[in-house]
């Protein structure tokens, strides 16, 4: 029972993370013109599900970052009952968010149900120094960060004549790569940190069992963005701030260059408060960022971890009780 509960909550937030964060890397290119809608997604979700793929290979290290151990006792992190719960928490978290149009990171929706499924399940035994030292402190800089290279590399370009304001068949071409890179990095970094919850089944010890969990992860990341993602799809592409298309390749270039370098380093950033940074570094630069909406993306942002633990500490209580 609780296996077949585990799996269906690990493809939930799979789902939902596809929905919330597919156009994440693509956003430029719609908010530029230099893409539909429909053409950003559907690049963006091929070029997520590559570098989930890719994922299996390249990011070891993620996987074991998010299976819980060391922040929770070690018999939680056997349980499917606890990573059940931590994956309903940051599933029904993900998609409220969805729900509203907020770009919101699984990655601390995740981190919020392992904390609150924690403290439900073993009271005062999380290790919160651990989880801040893990977790937190990229997720919190990584935003700071992107709004600065984001600035920074739009007027680098601009000076270089590389990213000019009318579009051009080469813009075009860099464009579209860097925004497909910035996907793939997402497909990577975020892949991972899902199918880390099924590593406590005794199916993911062989290979067919860890392909299987791996592929089947993959797609529904992918149909998710393809469902369910045109909310989120307007809020980042047009309510952040206006763009043309060199200021959108300087965006999604600085998206690709930081995410890609996280994943290497195993560093466990949101593609989401990357992207928006990127966006919002090149809106300051050019004084078109659009504040109401980064303030309410930003409340939506503060308010993720404690949604997810309190959702993720409900469901423990549910589950246990199974």
């Amino acid at each position: 029972m609780l296996t077949i509960l585990l799996i269906l909550a690990v493809g939930f937030v799979a789902f939902t993370n596809g929905a919330n964060a597919n156009f994440k890397g693509v956003a430029s290119l719609y908010g530029s013109g230099t893409a539909t809608l429909r053409q950003a997604l559907y690049w963006g979700t091929a070029t997520t599900l590559a570098g989930s793929m890719a994922s299996i290979f390249l990011a070891e290290g993620l996987l074991k970052a998010f299976s819980g151990k060391g922040i929770v006792p070690d018999e939680l992190v056997r349980s499917p009952g606890f990573l059940s719960a931590v994956a309903v928490g940051a599933a029904c978290t993900s998609f409220l968010a969805t729900r509203l149009g907020f770009p919101v990171s699984t990655t601390h929706a995740l981190v919020g149900g392992i904390t609150g499924a924690g403290l439900a399940g073993s009271g005062t035994n999380v290790e919160f120094s651990a989880l801040g030292k893990t977790f937190l402190y990229p997720l919190f800089f990584s935003p700071v960060v992107a709004v600065i290279v984001g600035g920074m590399a739009y007027l680098t370009l601009r000076l270089c004549h590389l990213a000019p304001d009318h579009r051009t068949r080469t813009l075009d071409v860099l464009h579209y790569a860097s925004a497909g890179a910035a996907s793939f990095a997402r497909g990577l970094n975020d892949t991972p940190k899902m199918v880390a919850l099924l590593m406590v089944l005794p199916e993911m010890k062989e290979s067919t069992g860890f392909y299987g969990g791996y592929l089947g992860v993959a797609v529904l990341i992918a149909l998710g963005g393809l469902l369910d993602a045109d909310k989120v799809a307007e809020t980042l592409g047009k309510k952040v701030t206006a763009m043309n298309p060199g200021q959108g390749f300087a965006a999604s270039l600085t998206t690709a260059l930081l995410v890609t370098t996280a994943s290497f380093h195993s560093l466990p950033v949101s593609t989401t408060h990357v992207s928006v940074g990127s966006l919002l570094g090149i809106g300051i630069t050019t004084g078109q960022a659009k504040w109401r909406t980064v303030g309410e993306i930003l409340l939506a942002w503060v308010s993720t971890v404690p949604v997810g633990a309190l959702l993720g500490a409900l469901a423990y209580v549910v589950i246990s009780r199974i």
